[in-house]
């Protein structure tokens, strides 16, 4: 399990998946690569993201359909 992996994911989701986003393939697939190469430069490993989801596309999908904006931090 890997905090580093999760606690990326909830802050990269807080910070880039907007209220406007609309829950079709491309979207959500664009979302995903920047998901990606955000958590590559950041020298997070793909691994440390997937062993915490069962699927990054579902997740940010989950996300955009059940958007809430939460506080603000």
């Amino acid at each position: 399990m890997s905090t580093r992996g999760i606690n990326f994911l909830d802050r990269w989701i807080a910070n880039n998946v907007p209220k406007t986003a609309t829950a079709d393939v491309v979207s959500v697939d664009e979302l995903t690569h920047k998901l990606i190469a955000d958590a590559k430069a950041l020298g997070i490993k793909r691994l440390e993201i997937d062993e915490e989801v069962d699927s990054l596309y579902r997740t940010i999908l989950d996300a955009i359909v059940h958007y809430d904006p939460g506080l603000p931090e």
